[in-house]
């Protein structure tokens, strides 16, 4: 699969799951989709996604990618401070793929070390191998942790495996 087919095909299940389009490009990203959901363990939860054509991507490219990303997750989802009428703030999840002909394992370290959890925002770089077809995902840990876990591995289900 092409980097363009693999583009086009996340486009359409970002649709077919209720993902808008976000028009404006934040933080050098220009493919930008979200959702606002209720989820049964975590609650409300503010979710932005973005794929990127990454052929020649390294490690500490990867790395501060997502980094800005979480910058743009920032921005589209505003602060969490209690809210004054006493219901729930959405807890930020955004997932930023990148789209690699046969990633090295350099590469998928980097994703699979990268923090998380920052800044009240919770960012999971994902790696799509457009040869081998296969999303590259965080592992659901056993214990702590689970509920932000697990909804990353159904959302990397639904979005970005084609």
């Amino acid at each position: 699969m092409d980097l363009t087919q693999y583009g086009d095909a996340v486009a359409a299940n970002r649709r077919k799951h209720g993902f808008d389009a976000i028009d404006e490009p934040t933080a050098g990203f220009d493919r930008l989709w979200a959702t606002r959901e209720t989820d049964d363990t975590l609650g409300a939860v503010a979710v932005v996604a973005t794929a990127v054509a990454a052929p020649d991507i390294d490690a500490e490219t990867l790395v501060e990618t997502a980094e800005s990303f979480r910058d743009a997750l920032a921005e589209q989802t505003g602060p969490r401070p209690e809210r004054a009428d006493g219901g729930e703030s959405p807890t930020p999840i955004g997932y930023v793929t990148f789209a690699v002909p046969d990633p090295d394992a350099s590469l998928l370290d980097a994703m699979s070390g990268f923090t998380v959890a920052k800044r009240r925002t919770n960012v999971f770089p994902l790696v799509y191998d457009t040869e081998g077809e296969r999303l590259h995902r965080h592992e659901v840990p056993r214990l702590k942790g689970r509920g932000i876990y697990r909804r990353q591995a159904e959302d990397a289900e639904r979005l970005f495996e084609v």
